[in-house]
């Protein structure tokens, strides 16, 4: 019977998550789709036509970034194991959202406590991917603009990064849910990207937690363990 209650909740999160994928793959296919029809028109102009264009093309880029996402939470390994400075992957990630951040009108903010190596055993581009999610959604919860501060420090062995907001902020029930499968504060979230984080992270000896309160923000708390 014990075994019967377990296939059952696995069938049933795969359930899950087969409605969630169907359900999010239609949406931008769907659009796609209408603008592809839109452009068949022969009574358009060429400014709206390349207008459909992009749109259709952002469409597509949705499409594939929420299947990136569910490869991820299927196989969310880190392959390359080597030593990365935290310092360094922070850097090498802001690049990849600073039109992102002008856009939104952010303010982006980087302190570091101590000017040595913080080095960990990781993979760039898999910490890159969970620092670009966190700074997405810190850009999320501000519609209408705001900071993001970035702070590193050491103690110990243990290489402590925080990344603040000055966003919406959470309830406790919120926090309290977060990271587990489909659940999302986002309209149009799946809330399989911070569990994709949170298992990259662990496979990296690293640690996440939140800290928010409504209309105050969110500060989330990263802990790797440092390697000389």
């Amino acid at each position: 019977m014990k075994e019967e209650l377990i296939n059952a909740d696995k069938f049933q999160l795969i359930g899950q998550l087969a409605a969630s994928i169907s359900h999010e793959i239609r949406n931008p296919l769907t659009t796609t789709r209408g603008f592809l029809q839109l452009m068949a028109r022969d009574n358009i102009t060429a400014e709206i036509r390349n207008k459909f264009v992009n749109l259709a093309i952002e469409s597509i880029v949705s499409a594939n970034t929420i299947i990136t996402d569910y490869l991820n939470f299927a196989k969310p390994n880190v392959e390359k194991i080597v030593p990365i400075d935290i310092k360094t992957e922070i850097s090498n990630s802001i690049p990849l959202i600073n039109s992102l951040l002008t856009i939104s009108n952010i303010e982006m903010h980087i302190q570091h406590a101590t000017d040595q190596p913080l080095l960990i055993l990781g993979e760039s581009k898999k910490l890159q991917q969970c620092l670009l999610n966190l700074l997405k959604n810190c850009i999320e919860a501000m519609p209408g603009g705001g900071k993001i501060m970035i702070h590193t420090s050491l103690e110990s062995n243990l290489i402590l990064m925080s990344i603040e907001d000055t966003g919406e902020g959470m309830t406790p029930l919120q926090i309290k849910s977060l990271g587990l499968p489909f659940y999302t504060t986002k309209d149009n979230g799946t809330g399989l990207g911070l569990m994709v984080v949170t298992s990259l992270l662990k496979a990296m000896n690293g640690r996440i937690s939140f800290l928010s309160k409504p209309n105050k923000g969110t500060t989330c708390l990263i802990e790797f363990k440092r390697i000389s």
